[in-house]
């Protein structure tokens, strides 16, 4: 007989035990975790990829709210499920892929949940960032729910598989928090003899339609597609993720001696931008060139993939996607860049003693050398099999005790934010807030002094291009970009319309747009108090938007742009300020 001593098993693994229904109540939990990782999943390829978050609210019976976000800026999973389920609510359970990110201090999910009259919370895994991680968990439970978490509450064989899917289907952002690089896929296609070329060169086409279809999909799901300067020679590539709308990755074409084509498919920037990262002082003239179609040239003192990888990560990447040759390939993997592998084998044999194959060199000599994948699946796509797998395990997300968090809970005076340079970017990072991205409505008035309400500061601004030009296809824009479903949506409307017709951009656009951009922020930090405490919060700080690439309103690369973002933060901060000094004094005159 097992005997229990008090203090040699948790509790919760002791109820798992003893509880006679337990592998039932696993089994739903298990489903309705699933199923939010499958929505967390839902807006791939449509949007830029972000952290995926699902939301199902269950009764014992049945199913009655769900949601998952769309795009960084919008709506957030868990009230879109609290609005669907509405009275069901109350004594419902919530399942969660990932435990909730609040980056503005407005706890919306947390209180969407708790103030819907959710009794109970799973959650698949912690949030991997680790300025949020544990929060959301503490904050519920500090409402008085009980939260279960996937591996820690809750552990079991089926347990394992659902919280699985959770780390799946943000591998991405697991990486990325762990390893500093975005998560990299390695994807080829290859004949059963293992070439991806006949000795010619030629490859059109390797594989079947539907899989180069199933190709374009998974373009859709990064941020980039990265190529060499071979891929661009031989098959003078588009890259586009042909979906027909959406989403399109960035280019990228890794050279180091920049010898490319004068002319190609990937100069052509009407649609997507291309960059193009070489070695520093790499012909100048062909730089040039390049600059003068519109694309972007970025210089590293030794080009390699780490580097690279590291920079792109900067620039807030979550996800590439490597469509190049052989020896990049190889380069890549010896790099440690790689962590997923998607092969294309067709049913047919090209032979050719020098006809390429998928990876070269590695140095490797015995098979015992030979790099095994993990979570190996197999799928056929038309006539052709795709095998994939990872090539790096998903980083471990077991808790690391004491956070920082958990060290200021005990010691106030150990901050995670002692820096006085303070760094925002995306909207998930810390002080995410400060983001135009932000998902904060703002209503602003119009010529007439009627007022609109605008989705994100981003919407207002990227409209404001085109507002008070006559022309029929600057008020549709405007009126396309204020619908949009994001502001990931409002950028990419407002930038490409202004790249394909530069125009019909009002004439004042150079010398209003900082005005535009710091009257929405001005209405959005007045309007929302607990942003307006978290700008206040930073006061002795500079602000700095770290956006390597954007030269005006970010920080640049290495310190060299002009940061007006930052700048009109902490402008609009010292104007706040004064109006609280002002009042103070006010008050002190009054008593």
């Amino acid at each position: 007989m097992l005997t229990l001593g008090t203090n040699s098993l948790s509790p919760f693994l002791c109820k798992a035990i003893t509880d006679p229904d337990n592998s039932h109540s696993h089994s739903h939990d298990a489903v309705y975790i699933r199923r939010a990782a499958q929505l967390a999943d839902k807006s791939a390829g449509f949007t830029s990829p972000h952290p995926n978050f699902g939301c199902v609210i269950a009764t014992p019976n049945n199913v009655v709210g769900e949601g998952y976000l769309y795009a960084q800026g919008t709506k957030p999973a868990e009230i879109q499920a609290v609005e669907a389920a509405a009275d069901s609510c109350r004594g419902a359970t919530a399942y969660l892929n990932m435990e909730p990110g609040d980056c503005h201090g407005d706890h919306t999910a947390v209180s969407a949940l708790v103030q819907a009259g959710i009794t109970r919370v799973v959650v698949g895994i912690r949030n991997p960032l680790q300025h949020l991680r544990g929060n959301a968990i503490r904050a519920l439970r500090s409402q008085g729910l009980q939260v279960d978490v996937l591996g820690e509450d809750l552990q079991s064989k089926i347990m394992e598989e659902a919280r699985k899917s959770c780390l799946l289907v943000n591998a991405p952002l697991i990486h990325r928090a762990s390893s500093r690089v975005p998560f990299s896929v390695l994807k080829y296609a290859m004949t059963l003899d293992g070439k991806i070329a006949a000795t010619s060169g030629h490859s059109a086409w390797i594989t079947s339609k539907t899989s180069r279809k199933h190709v374009f999909d998974l373009r859709g799901r990064s941020d980039a597609v990265i190529v060499g300067g071979n891929t661009v020679r031989k098959d003078n590539p588009r890259l586009t993720a042909r979906h027909g709308g959406g989403h399109m990755p960035m280019r990228i074409v890794m050279s180091q001696t920049l010898n490319l084509p004068e002319e190609a498919n990937l100069w052509d920037v009407t649609e997507v931008s291309t960059i193009v990262v070489t070695q520093r002082g790499a012909r100048r003239s062909f730089q040039k060139h390049l600059a003068s179609k519109g694309v972007e040239v970025v210089e590293f003192d030794i080009l390699n993939p780490r580097d690279v990888m590291e920079y792109f990560h900067d620039r807030g990447y979550l996800s590439t996607f490597w469509e190049c040759g052989g020896t990049l390939a190889a380069s890549a993997i010896s790099s440690g860049v790689i962590h997923k592998v998607y092969a294309f084998v067709a049913p047919k044999i090209i032979g050719g003693k020098h006809a390429p194959s998928p990876v070269g060199e590695l140095g490797m000599v015995e098979m015992t050398q030979a790099l095994d994948l993990i979570d190996v699946s197999y799928e056929q796509v038309g006539p052709d099999m795709l095998i994939s797998g990872f090539l790096q395990p998903i980083p471990d997300l077991s808790p690391v005790i004491p956070s920082k968090d958990e060290t200021f809970a005990i010691d106030p005076t150990v901050t995670p934010y002692e820096s006085i340079i303070i760094f925002f970017y995306k909207t998930w990072d810390p002080y995410g807030a400060f983001s135009n991205f932000s998902p904060h409505p703002i209503q602003m008035p119009d010529s007439n002094g009627m007022y609109t309400t605008w989705s994100s500061v981003e919407h207002y601004y990227q409209a404001h291009k085109y507002i008070g030009v006559d022309d029929p296809a600057a008020r549709d824009c405007v009126e396309r970009i204020r619908c949009a479903k994001s502001p990931e949506e409002a950028a990419r409307m407002g930038r490409s319309f202004q790249r394909r017709h530069p125009d019909i951009v009002r004439s004042d656009w150079d010398s209003l747009k900082i005005d535009i951009m710091y009257k929405a922020l001005k209405c959005k930090f007045s309007i929302y108090p607990h942003l307006n405490s978290m700008l206040l919060s930073t006061a002795g700080s500079i602000l700095v938007e770290a956006s390597p690439h954007d030269l005006f309103w970010g920080g640049g690369r290495e310190g060299e742009g002009l940061n007006y973002l930052g700048r009109l933060l902490m402008k609009l901060r010292s104007e706040f300020l004064g109006e609280s000094s002002a009042s103070s004094e006010n008050t002190c005159a009054t008593v």
